[in-house]
């Protein structure tokens, strides 16, 4: 009886070599997957504390480590609104503050779905809004806050993907650029819609700030963030007129 060959998997075969490089990317899919899952939970929280902090900025308080962070915001932040097409506050089941406008984003700024939050500072009202714009390199954003007649700016803070180190950076890096706005009007007399402005030049002390030093296309991207993105909310700053 002739001796039969016993035939084994061929390690050099084209077919193998799909066969192992299909299990390897399925493997490899299904870990990524897994870890992201597992970390998904703690940098949805990451991203919110961040946005917290953000929010704080514009308020004038800084320099806190996250757990006071997280607890100072639950402590001056009383209401995240949504205002619709209208400029109204729509109806929420939700009280607390981060359920309703805290979960927008740019997307949804777009839209027309804009993120209005109330807060207590001092004893006194102060009203949040974002703004969001382009930069040199790519989007920039911002929180700005107002005081109760929604005239005065409160406080204000700017972020950025990628703006250049030193120059455009400087809207966030800046503490005392941004803290240049504090004081600033968003309205004037003979100027349409927002006053509120970055500009080279200064000529009206009252509603302009000065543009960051060699940056002035990041500047031009902070003036025309701050001119439509507030007067998105122009209707609504002016019935708070007192």
């Amino acid at each position: 009886m002739a001796n039969e060959t016993k035939k084994g998997l061929n390690t050099n075969s084209n077919t193998y070599t799909i066969i192992y490089s299909a299990v390897m990317v399925i493997i490899v899919a299904f870990l990524l997957a897994f870890v992201y899952q597992t970390l998904k939970e703690r940098q949805d929280a990451n991203v919110a504390l961040d946005k917290k902090k953000q929010i704080l900025y514009a308020l004038n308080i800084r320099g806190l480590n996250d757990d006071e962070a997280a607890a100072k915001y639950k402590e001056v932040v009383l209401k995240d609104d949504i205002l619709d097409a209208k400029m109204e506050i729509i109806p929420s089941e939700t009280t607390d503050n981060e359920s309703n406008g805290f979960k927008l984003g740019s997307a949804e700024y777009k839209n027309g779905q804009l993120a209005l939050y109330t807060c207590k500072v001092d004893g006194q009202t102060k009203y949040v809004v974002p703004v969001y714009g382009m930069g040199l390199w790519g989007p920039i954003s911002g929180y700005i806050a107002l005081d109760e007649d929604c005239q005065t700016v409160f406080g204000a803070y700017f972020n950025h993907d990628s703006e250049t180190a030193g120059l455009g950076a400087e809207i966030k890096d800046s503490q005392a650029w941004q803290e240049k706005f504090i004081g600033k009007k968003l309205f004037a007399e003979g100027v349409d819609g927002i006053a509120l402005s970055v500009e080279k030049n200064v000529t009206d002390p009252e509603t302009q700030v000065d543009a960051v030093t060699g940056a002035t296309l990041t500047s031009n991207g902070v003036r025309d963030m701050l001119k439509e993105g507030l007067g998105k909310y122009s209707v609504f700053f002016n019935a708070q007129k007192k």
